[in-house]
């Protein structure tokens, strides 16, 4: 098989803001042309689909500025320097929802817009839920909505969750607790 491997020759920074980086980047394809892939930086991140013991996903409606609305999301957040995916996990969980979770299961990773972008997310399952806040962040306004389990797939078909990160976790989600497998350990 012949390959589609894309090399770089140049690339040119054009922002760097506080969450994200610009740049473009001049390559080289396989059959030797050049072209140009605009690439937007961003850290790693983590999305958590917290269930309480009732068998609800205790989500968080905040306001998306990109969009103009409010949407329904699982908790998620960028990670520090620093931080392990799995510590991303808790904290976000613990800033976003006010939990923690006692069992806290890696269902694996995505990539959230590789056409442009280089976020990778991870994904979790956050069970056991018992409260534990940390400050939230001071620019999010954000509340939570607990939503039954057994209606998130709805849900995301009739577009009330239209988060493209918060589908593939639920997705993933739904997967494992009809007894697929995920590349994590409990914890």
């Amino acid at each position: 098989m012949a390959t589609t491997r894309e090399e770089k020759i140049a690339s040119n920074t054009v922002f760097a803001g506080k969450l994200v980086r610009v740049r473009v980047d001049t390559v080289e394809l396989p059959d030797g042309r050049q072209a140009f892939r605009e690439v937007v930086g961003h850290r790693a991140a983590a999305v958590v689909v917290p269930i309480d013991a009732d068998g609800n996903v205790v989500l968080v409606r905040q306001y998306r500025y990109p969009v103009g609305e409010d949407l329904l999301e699982a908790p998620a957040g960028v990670m520090e320097e620093g931080e392990t995916p799995d510590e991303c996990a808790i904290r976000e969980l613990q800033e976003e929802t006010g939990h923690r979770a006692r069992s806290l299961v890696r269902l694996g990773q995505f990539w959230s817009v590789p056409g442009f972008c280089d976020e990778l997310m991870h994904v979790y399952l956050a069970r056991d839920l018992e409260p534990s806040e940390l400050e939230a962040d001071p620019d999010e306004n954000i509340t939570n909505e607990l939503v039954p389990f057994t209606s998130v797939v709805e849900l995301v078909r009739t577009g009330v969750i239209q988060d493209a990160k918060t589908i593939a976790a639920l997705l993933m989600a739904t997967h494992f607790e009809s007894g697929g497998v995920t590349d994590g350990d409990s914890r």
